[in-house]
């Protein structure tokens, strides 16, 4: 399970020896139960139960909504109604659901951030960083895929925009855009499709959630510090960990409890509020909304998309070396998909050799601007495509490319980091002893 000295599962009884022997999954429970965890964990590792939590959530809401709904596209629309209306708790599950999805998002991102502030994606958790990253891109699909089942006006708008992306592949693109919609044009085979593939995407997450847990439990946990655990002897690792049960299970259903209640409130007393108004009237095909925008949680990359438009120099210049072949929507695309790319590259562009962003002080500057950015690039996606809009998507997109690509390979050769603790046990003792120390001193003078 992990390379880290502890102690593993014994079984004692004849029962519990028979079933080890056939089937460890006692022993697979236990070990997972008492992973020796960095003692230093901070609350920004509280994500990863969120993230298991709602997606066991957005599989049994589903399985329970699409008992009720029906895809086709005269009916689509009013199976939700009949959801929200007839069916008993109908309307809270569709809530749970909907508002589960930006909760998903909400928590992947303050992991993903937390992760490349902490330096979690390097050495030796490359792997892991990467099946995180293919996490996230299902997660995207799976989130379109389920935008597109209610059948409103944004729902088939947005639809035929997105998928028009890939038409601007050349050469290729139209036939792609066909294949994906079964037709030339938004309808019931492309519901079909996006329904059968919205049903089934989770259950492959889940797969993948288990492959991710499996990775980063063989490599140990990454820690505020970036410094490894300690694996001379077991003695050692005790100083720098301790069991996952019950100290961390105990803190991470806190830190879920404090967010489900957050979560139950929104749900309770504003659960339409992220949904788009126009996604409340029926689709129809020959009345198209004023301003087509995504979810919230795709904004950053919709404002990525749409900042490269053809009176940008850089978009020029390649139409022009690509002898006309990549246009500026195709260029946009590429875009798009290459600010993912970036991050997923974050393992080998970061040449610093220390992980933590804790001891690095140009690092912090650019990373608090790119969190920043990140916002800019959210805010700015929701808004209309003239004035002043553009220039600040091109500026967002081009700091965003240029931190991964420019700030991280050369802040490790340029940066003078601060002293890193020897050991996780010297940063904990630094952090948590004084107050110890203080509060046994007060509690004797009582």
């Amino acid at each position: 399970m992990s390379g880290i000295p502890h102690d593993h599962y014994e079984p004692k009884t004849g029962i519990e020896k028979w079933l080890h022997t056939r089937l460890p999954i006692v022993g697979l429970v236990y070990d997972t139960l008492m992973l020796p965890t960095p003692k230093n964990l901070n609350w920004m590792w509280i994500w990863g139960i969120v993230l298991a939590f709602t997606l066991v959530l957005q599989i049994a809401t589903g399985i329970v909504l699409v008992m009720h709904y029906t895809p086709h596209v005269d009916l689509a629309f009013a199976s939700v109604e009949h959801i929200m209306r007839d069916v008993n708790g109908g309307h809270m599950i569709r809530y749970f659901h909907a508002n589960g999805a930006s909760l998903f998002f909400v928590a992947v991102y303050l992991h993903m951030f937390r992760g490349l502030y902490y330096g979690s994606y390097k050495a030796p958790r490359e792997v892991t960083w990467i099946i995180g990253m293919l996490m996230y891109l299902m997660m995207m699909g799976t989130a379109f895929m389920g935008y597109v089942l209610p059948w409103g006006q944004m729902s088939f708008h947005g639809t035929a925009v997105i998928t028009g992306l890939f038409g601007a592949i050349p050469f290729i693109g139209e036939s792609i855009q066909t294949w994906l919609l079964g037709a030339s044009a938004v309808g019931q085979p492309a519901l079909n499709r996006f329904f059968s593939l919205h049903y089934l995407l989770p259950f492959v997450l889940l797969g993948l959630t288990i492959v991710h847990v499996w990775a980063f439990h063989t490599t140990g946990n990454n820690n505020p510090t970036g410094v490894e655990v300690r694996r001379t002897s077991k003695e050692d690792a005790a100083k720098d960990t301790l069991p996952f049960w019950p100290y961390f299970v105990i803190k991470d259903l806190f830190a879920l409890a404090v967010v489900l209640a957050v979560f139950m409130a929104i749900v309770g007393f504003m659960p339409n509020y992220l949904g788009h108004p126009d996604n409340y009237v029926p689709a129809n095909p020959l009345a198209t909304p004023s301003h087509i925008v995504p979810e919230w949680y795709f904004l950053p990359f919709y404002a990525i998309l749409r900042a490269f438009t053809a009176d940008v120099w850089i978009v020029q210049l390649v139409n022009f070396v690509s002898f006309g072949i990549i246009d500026a929507k195709f260029f946009g695309v590429l875009a798009m998909f290459g600010a993912i790319a970036v991050m997923a590259l974050a393992p080998w562009l970061d040449t610093s050799s220390v992980r933590s962003g804790r001891y690095r002080p140009m690092f912090k500057w650019w990373f608090a601007l790119l969190a920043f950015d990140f916002m800019v690039l959210m805010w700015v996606g929701a808004m209309p495509t003239d004035g002043i809009y553009p220039y600040i998507s091109l500026i967002a997109a081009t700091y965003w490319f240029g931190y991964f690509l420019v700030l991280l390979p050369l802040l490790g050769v340029i940066e003078k980091p601060l002293p890193q603790p020897a050991t996780i046990e010297d940063d904990f003792n630094a952090h948590y002893a004084p107050k110890a120390e203080a509060d046994a001193s007060a509690k004797s003078a009582e």
